[in-house]
């Protein structure tokens, strides 16, 4: 998690992250000191869960079916997103929070494709974690039966460790990438709902093996769903719009029990 990456130097809110630091690296090098390290990651964790409870909380009050899409960097996250608003705006009413560390570039993108959109600006923090969240609800106009999109920061760790209180998890992988990243980010895909494989149309031109890739994430997680689709060539938009569709029809009648991502 990023107090062992380093990531939380120089963070805007010092004191929502005070023992999230570098330093707790070195603690694995000093035995006692290894208790110390994983007593800090429980705390931040098990703060995080309190806040991914308030949300859940908010989100099923108000009906709002929320998806948390994790990934790697270019992965086409933005991408799949802005098509998805586009074609589905008359069926489904949106909203998105997005997770950069850096510039609004993907929120203002977003805007301009026909949905309210918050930008959050981590600086060196590697992820999006339930209390930016809470706060990012502040901002954004939500409404009953809504469909809210949280795309997280391009990471393939630590975002699989922070529940946001969404009902489903979605880890997106391009054909770009290499096609053993399950076995590599293994809690990454043990955590998803849903695997997404992108840029299709690129698989004549790289070296990845969709069945390798897919037998990779069923060893991760047996169950997992798996979706193939090219933004960019609209190949296989339906299927994924077919998801969306019956999670959000699941939600509304209640016919199936919710993921429960957030640990009590």
């Amino acid at each position: 998690m990023c107090g062992m990456c380093g990531c939380s130097e120089d963070v805007q809110d010092k004191k929502h992250h005070k023992n999230h630091t570098h330093d707790t690296f070195i603690a694995h090098h000093h035995g006692s000191e290894l208790t110390e390290m994983v007593r800090i990651e429980q705390d931040i964790l098990a703060k995080n869960n309190q806040f991914a409870r308030k949300n859940k909380h908010f989100f099923h009050e108000k009906k709002i079916l929320t998806v948390n899409m994790m990934s790697s960097p270019g992965s086409g996250k933005t991408t799949l997103l802005a098509k998805t608003i586009s074609d589905m705006k008359d069926k489904i009413t949106s909203a998105v929070i997005v997770g950069d560390q850096q510039t609004d570039h993907d929120a203002a993108l977003l805007r301009a494709c026909g949905t309210e959109a918050v930008q959050i600006n981590t600086g060196k923090i590697c992820h999006l974690d339930a209390h930016m969240i809470d706060h990012a609800l502040e901002q954004l106009p939500t409404k009953e039966r809504m469909i809210l999109f949280i795309e997280n920061i391009g990471n393939l760790v630590c975002p699989a460790l922070f529940h946001l209180g969404e009902d489903y998890k979605i880890v997106i992988l391009s054909v770009t990438e290499g096609d053993n990243k399950p076995l590599k980010y293994p809690e990454m895909f043990r955590s998803a709902d849903l695997m997404i494989l992108t840029k299709i149309d690129l698989l004549p031109y790289v070296k990845f093996d969709v069945d390798k890739c897919c037998e990779y994430a069923r060893k991760i997680k047996p169950d997992l769903e798996i979706l193939m689709l090219s933004a960019a060539q609209g190949h296989g938009l339906t299927q994924w719009y077919q998801w969306l569709t019956q999670k959000q029809r699941v939600y509304m009648t209640g016919s199936e029990p919710l993921v429960n991502h957030v640990e009590t």
